[in-house]
């Protein structure tokens, strides 16, 4: 089959584009300016939460523990994907612009998705260290060592690497020949959306094999809880099914909030989509679970509480001791 000649140079000009155009939330200047502030703010929380989970997780001996470990993780996955996406919003919002660079774009979606996806397995991992904890107490320390840890964080980072590799090698090498502009950030299938060329449809073929992957982690983490649900409910005690909860509530919350975001702002009937709906939903699911994380495992969970209120004292104290040596003269001890 031969391809027309104006098809042709289209996508030949495919390969010289060397900027992408992000939709804005508004033209308004006072309104890119209050969607700057109000996503900087956002934007230091999530650092904040999840700065001082990571730090406190680290510094706590008693926090060494599969779950924690996890949790360590966690934060970290979360830190990386607000700050792949958040930050150039901020910038275009105050700068007036819209321009991201091909390269930027080519970053963006690579290191967002590699950082969800590895987030998404991850909270599958963690549904299977709770599962294990709960219902099979007694093996908790043989199937959850620490080598075994290790490797299923590393599997979770891994899996997300090789997916984000794939995905951002196959739609890139794809002929662009529908414009240049897209929503609020580089994604998938806003570039889909730009290709001129039936060879999208292997991208096509690989969202649906990472779909059934998506869709299998769902089935296990369901699995899983309903098994757990039901061990918690044999527990005789009251103090005993509030201690199981209080360690499975939270992450089946950052799962729920995960997978309800995601989930709306793909497979979201096309008969309510919209552009302006579209952008709010790009927003939603890639900013709000990373900020509400931290809040979340830190409601319910007294350990991390106390651990957090003893690095925070510690902080201060040393603060204090550090201005009075500098009173008398003397210098800081770190």
């Amino acid at each position: 089959m031969t391809v027309p000649h104006a098809q042709r140079q289209q996508m030949s000009n495919s390969s010289f584009i060397t900027q992408f155009l992000l939709l804005a939330f508004t033209d308004t200047r006072e309104l890119q300016l209050l969607h700057f502030w109000l996503f900087l703010g956002i934007y230091l929380a999530a650092l904040l939460g999840n700065g001082l989970i990571f730090t406190t997780v680290a510094y706590d001996q008693r926090l060494h523990t599969p779950m924690y470990f996890f949790l360590l993780n966690l934060s970290l996955l979360d830190l990386g994907s607000i700050s792949t996406t958040l930050p150039k919003s901020m910038a275009n919002s105050l700068w007036d612009t819209r321009a991201i660079s091909y390269a930027g774009c080519v970053a963006q979606v690579f290191f967002f998705l590699f950082l969800i996806v590895g987030e998404y397995f991850l909270l599958t991992v963690m549904a299977y260290d709770r599962y294990v904890a709960i219902c099979k107490p007694l093996h908790y320390g043989t199937l959850l060592g620490s080598r075994a840890c290790v490797h299923m964080a590393a599997a979770a980072w891994g899996s997300g690497f090789l997916t984000a590799l794939l995905h951002t090698a196959n739609t890139f090498s794809l002929p662009l020949c529908q414009g240049n502009a897209m929503e609020q950030f580089c994604e998938i299938p806003h570039l889909l959306k730009l290709s001129c060329s039936d060879a999208y449809l292997r991208e096509v073929g690989l969202l649906a094999f990472s779909a059934f992957l998506f869709w299998g982690c769902f089935v296990f983490i369901v699995l899983s809880y309903m098994q757990i649900f039901r061990a918690v409910l044999r527990i005789p005690s009251e103090q005993g099914r509030h201690k199981a909860f209080s360690t499975c509530l939270p992450h089946l919350a950052v799962v729920s909030l995960f997978i309800s975001t995601s989930i709306f702002a793909y497979l979201k009937p096309p008969s309510i989509s919209s552009p302006s709906l579209d952008l709010v939903m790009a927003v939603v699911y890639s900013v709000v679970p990373p900020t509400l994380n931290p809040f979340i495992y830190s409601i319910r969970n007294q350990e991390l509480k106390d651990a957090l209120r003893k690095l925070m004292t510690g902080c201060f104290s040393a603060a204090i001791d550090c201005l009075l040596s500098s009173a008398k003269g003397s210098q800081c001890m770190s």
